[in-house]
């Protein structure tokens, strides 16, 4: 089987977006902005595979992608386990959900396994809960919102537009600035694919909104509709020193952007233990777990 992988460009989205439309999944990896914006840190091409979508990731090895919107997918799952025999590489699926892997082990029974990886789980809170902050479990953030509300009675949210668009590029420079401890790596490249985002918010189909106080930019966040219940909020950055600024950017970006979505992605935590803490003290109403299937006989 030879198959033509493809390096992702801008001028892509509309067929990518197109068999997305097909099969939509909640998995927070799966966007074309999600996939474009990364693409120059993390080695990724598509490819269309019996008429469905697939992507090959040269990390850790080479691994595909579970085929999106496949119209049948024993014939896509064929194709690839024979292009991963003709080049002579064991068969690796990455961030497979539990439900796509009961379809393959439906159609392949006892052929595949699969390791699910804790750090890459994705956080999925109810949307009406992160709007209102009702309940007992949630009491502290509105404490936190309500004290920026009362330290700041004259903020703002405002949706990120071409005329303010420049403040968020300045106010995530200095959040830069505070929060480099300068090892590089993958925190300089979330900042670097944070501006860009910013940068590129109409070409990709982002949404992003930010929380000014006194005047100035003091918080923003940046997300996408992720299939049709599942809103993605990929982006947030805030002031560490603007008390409730982050619960207020999180409660005021959900109650303006994400209208008619029942959940909230808010991705992984990549085995970070404040970023876990963190996310969870917002009471996910379910974990969304990825893995990486392989062959049982390697």
């Amino acid at each position: 089987m030879r198959i033509q992988w493809k390096e992702l460009k801008l001028s892509d989205r509309d067929v990518i977006e197109g068999y997305y439309a097909r099969e939509p999944v909640r998995n927070c990896e799966f966007t074309f902005a999600n996939n474009y914006l990364w693409k120059p840190y993390y080695p990724i091409f598509y490819g269309i595979v019996e008429d469905s979508l697939v992507f090959a990731s040269g990390e850790a090895g080479m691994s595909v992608s579970f085929p999106q919107g496949a119209m049948d997918l024993k014939a896509a799952v064929d194709a690839l386990t024979e292009w991963f025999d003709q080049v002579g590489r064991p068969f690796k699926m990455h961030l497979v959900s539990p439900e796509q892997f009961a379809r393959l082990d439906r159609l392949y029974p006892g052929r595949f396994r699969i390791e699910y990886d804790r750090d890459f789980a994705d956080y999925v809170y109810d949307r009406e809960k992160l709007k209102i902050l009702s309940g007992k479990s949630l009491h502290g953030k509105k404490n936190h919102c309500n004290r920026f509300k009362k330290e700041y009675p004259d903020f703002r949210y405002e949706r990120i537009t071409g005329e303010n668009v420049q403040e968020c590029l300045e106010m995530a420079g200095e959040w830069w600035k505070e929060n480099n401890s300068g090892e590089g790596g993958e925190k300089q490249e979330e900042i670097s694919v944070t501006m860009e985002a910013l940068k590129s918010l109409d070409l990709l189909g982002l949404r992003g909104g930010l929380l000014r106080a006194g005047g100035r930019v003091v918080a923003f966040s940046i997300g996408e509709p992720c299939g049709r219940e599942m809103f993605v909020v990929h982006f947030e950055k805030a002031f560490s020193d603007v008390p409730g600024a982050y619960s207020m950017i999180n409660q005021q970006f959900v109650e303006h952007e994400t209208e008619g979505f029942r959940y909230i992605n808010r991705e992984d935590d990549a085995g970070a233990e404040g970023l876990r803490k963190a996310k969870l003290s917002y009471h996910p109403v379910f974990l969304m777990e990825k893995g990486l299937v392989s062959e049982t006989g390697f």
